[in-house]
């Protein structure tokens, strides 16, 4: 059996250093404090009893587990990353243990009146009963993706204690900056040496993915002129109205906050504005790669039909890709996907297949020749103060990873 109280233990430990990454960076990892975490996570590998564990120059980690039978058997991976968004800060992480989850309001902070109710985020009641871990209220969990690091070190943990389950080689790794797309840019999948591999970077149990979006980040560099305002008739260019038009010509209804499934959006996350300069971040995302490169077709005419009007270069876009839909690369090997759903199976997990409304690191590695579909890690609410994850899909999530190495240890 895979223990409660450790899995909490071992949870409330990561989430609790703070790893929090940074898109102006250009270091890897983004920033010092993914250290921490990563030093610690090598002793911890090294502990358990995993061996050739390592870090390189970029705090990429790897260990491996030695097979225990002796026929040939594919090497697989779990891979997850240690870093967090910087969308909600990660800092002072303050982790809640709700036991017996009653179905009712849960006051995360009293003296701002926070609440993570049911009747706004309904999944709640599916976890009726179980231990819930969710935040004070005042930072992000961590879950995404600690979540997934506590289920692969406790699986490897597991594995090691009970060697009459049977299993090939697995091979294990840890990553930095995934929250700002930069995850496996300097995984180096030869070293890795597995034949595929599966990232627990996941949500609500059951979750089995294979198609993602594709992806891009938008920066749009808008400039004006700023003159004393009581002589500004005719001088004046105030760089934020013409922000304004710019995000008002964009579709309205292709937002996050509108769409679902296979539906693409813009997204504007970030407006740091004065008179002379406003700067609009933003990211661009489609299942559909036609749609997606038309998306940014889109944010391209648009750049020039203002520089038309404003008759100069006011405006100035960099769109750079960062990642794509990774069902093009595992389709042709789908019993990778099956032996996946056939463990949730065995498990009494039913199996939700559906495409991933964001990213992870397995849509990099799989045109990277490591072939990557991702699992869930239990948690909900990411990148925000209503995070939560039940310890409950955490030790699910945990069996998973063990029943694919039994499965795929099976003699054909």
């Amino acid at each position: 059996m895979i223990s409660k109280e450790d899995i909490i233990k071992r949870f409330v430990g990561y989430v609790t250093v703070d790893t929090e990454s940074d898109p102006e960076s250009d270091t890897t990892p983004s920033t010092a404090k993914q250290w921490d975490l990563a030093n610690a996570l090598v002793d911890e590998l090294k502990a358990i009893g995993l061996s050739d564990v390592s870090i390189d120059e970029n705090a990429y980690i790897m260990a491996t587990l030695p097979s225990n039978v002796d026929h040939d058997v594919p090497t697989i991976g779990f891979i997850s990353h240690f870093d967090t968004t910087p969308d909600f800060t990660g800092a002072n992480v303050k982790p809640q243990i709700i036991e017996s989850y009653d179905g009712k309001d849960i006051m995360l902070n009293e003296a701002e009146n926070i609440v993570l109710s049911p009747d706004y985020f309904e999944d709640l009641l599916l976890y009726k009963g179980q231990t819930l871990i969710t935040t004070d209220g005042t930072t992000l969990l961590g879950a995404d993706d600690k979540a997934g690091i506590t289920e692969i070190v406790s699986a490897m943990e597991f594995l090691i204690a009970n060697p009459d389950i049977k299993h090939g080689t697995i091979k294990v790794g840890f990553t930095p900056d995934e929250e700002i797309g930069r995850g496996a840019h300097k995984f180096d999948v030869e070293k890795f040496g597995a034949d595929w591999a599966y990232t627990m970077d996941g949500s609500q149990i059951g979750e089995l993915e294979y198609e993602n979006f594709n992806a891009a980040g938008a920066k749009v560099h808008i400039k004006g002129k700023i003159v004393h305002p009581g002589y500004a008739k005719g001088k004046m260019i105030n760089s934020m109205y013409i922000a304004t038009e710019f995000i008002n010509s964009l579709p309205r209804m292709e937002t996050p906050e509108h769409t679902e499934g296979y539906e693409g959006f813009f997204h504007l996350y970030s407006v740091k504005g004065e008179v002379e300069d406003t700067v609009l971040q933003y990211i661009i995302r489609d299942h559909d790669r036609g749609h997606f490169e038309a998306r940014k077709e889109v944010m391209q005419k648009l750049t020039n039909e203002l520089n038309t009007q404003y008759g100069r270069d006011a405006i100035t876009i960099e769109i750079k890709d960062q990642y794509f839909n990774m069902k093009e690369k595992v389709e042709p090997v789908m019993h990778i996907v099956d032996i996946a759903e056939e463990a949730m199976k065995q498990l009494d997990i039913k199996p939700l297949i559906k495409p991933i409304r964001g990213g992870t690191d397995g849509s990099q590695l799989s045109y990277m020749g490591l072939p990557c579909p991702n699992i869930f890690a239990g948690g909900h609410n990411f990148h925000g103060r209503y995070e939560y994850v039940p310890v409950e899909s955490m030790i699910k999530a945990t069996e998973v990873i063990c029943k694919i190495a039994e499965l795929t240890a099976l003699k054909k």
